[in-house]
């Protein structure tokens, strides 16, 4: 029987395009965070006009491009491997569900440790929790598949408030991150972390119900789901061109739309907005991926997307070491086209890291670990 199955569901191989795609993704959320002074608003004053002009420009642009796209790739990534690991556990007979249950607990460990050092939450948190959605799914067909992503993603919460039924309550208490920042303010390191552990995360699953995440997020996962089913990253540039247009299209409807919207309603164009945004990176990246030149200038950004966990929390550790009061304390020093450079140089360290790391072991060091823990018997 395990032999039939071995010949029946062949394992998939890794996708250089998809390796680089979770890179840019990493790269991107990180540089959102090095020009957030990683949720610690502390600025020096512009020392000009133009140096005013400068910062307000840079931040403009990078969350144009990038805030809530970012995520979203990062979560379409999420569900893109799980069925990767679940086709490849039954290429030998077995099943990945169990152990990707256990795997996401220990997701909550890492996502832990990322949010001591991020006084804001960690959005890993609300992947392990929410993760669980796709466990029952792994075996549906794609069009039960798409249909359930489609229920996840119209924003069932939010349109019931549009409707006036109070689904569930704002929670977000304003308080959280006024403590965040006055701990954080005080420079001890121990109780920043038992602050950003606790409060922080809290503060950051309210948020994420406040502002459409937490059902988006399943939804991301499950057309992660589709896209690895269908072998979606693997079609010429001809399907991908389709989707830029129609993305495009749509990201131009949902953002004029989006602009006199109000509450409950501005929420759901606001979510369905950066979906569309994020076909349009998605597919530029998967068309210019396909380029001999773009592929090897972006080579780099594929050794990084396989160390995405460790990239990411790593970042998160750089940040506050350069930026919080406790370690270098630079917050008010470096306005935030410096902080933007300040990154820049962060993300080529870790490259570089990462091209020697890789070419020794097979994985990350968290990447590792995780994996290990993962099969423990």
């Amino acid at each position: 029987m395990k032999n039939d199955c071995m010949n029946q569901i062949p394992q998939m191989k890794r996708v250089d395009s998809v390796d680089a795609l979770r890179g840019f993704a990493v790269v991107a959320i990180m540089l959102l965070h090095f020009v957030e002074h990683f949720i610690y608003g502390v600025y020096p004053e512009a020392t000009s006009k133009t140096a005013e002009l400068l910062n307000q420009s840079v931040w403009d642009a990078l969350f144009f491009i990038f805030a809530g796209k970012s995520y979203t790739v990062f979560a379409l990534l999420f569900g893109f491997t799980f069925i990767v690991q679940q086709r490849n556990q039954e290429a030998k007979g077995g099943d990945f569900g169990g152990r990707f249950a256990w795997r996401l607990v220990i997701l909550m460990f890492f996502a832990t440790l990322n949010a001591a050092f991020f006084p804001g939450g960690d959005v890993l948190l609300l992947f392990a929790i929410m993760g669980f959605v796709m466990i029952p799914l792994r075996k549906l067909s794609q069009r039960n598949l798409l249909l359930i992503a489609s229920l996840f993603l119209i924003q069932p919460i939010e349109l019931l408030e549009c409707f006036g039924i109070d689904f569930i309550p704002t929670l977000l208490n304003d308080t959280y991150y006024p403590t965040l920042k006055t701990v954080t303010d005080s420079g001890n390191f121990w109780d920043m972390i038992v602050a950003n552990a606790g409060i922080g995360q809290l503060a950051s699953l309210f948020w994420a119900v406040d502002t459409g995440r937490l059902l988006q997020a399943p939804g991301l996962f499950i057309l992660g789901m589709i896209l690895a089913r269908g072998d979606y990253f693997s079609r010429g540039a001809g399907f991908w061109v389709k989707i830029f247009v129609g993305s495009f299209i749509a990201s131009f409807l949902f953002y004029v739309a989006k602009t006199s919207a109000v509450d409950a309603l501005q929420i759901i164009l606001t979510m369905w907005y950066n979906m569309a945004f994020t076909g349009m990176l998605v597919s530029m990246f998967v068309i210019l991926y396909q380029n001999d030149v773009f592929g090897r200038m972006t080579n780099g950004l594929r050794f990084y997307g396989r160390m995405s966990l460790t990239n990411y929390i790593s970042q998160s550790i750089i940040g506050s070491l350069i930026f919080f009061p406790y370690a270098l304390g630079l917050a008010s020093t470096l306005g935030i086209a410096w902080s933007f450079v300040v990154g820049l140089g962060v993300m080529s360290a870790q490259i570089w890291f990462c091209r020697r790391w890789l070419r020794t072991h097979r994985q990350g060091p968290l990447e590792a670990v995780w994996h290990r823990l993962t099969w423990l018997k």
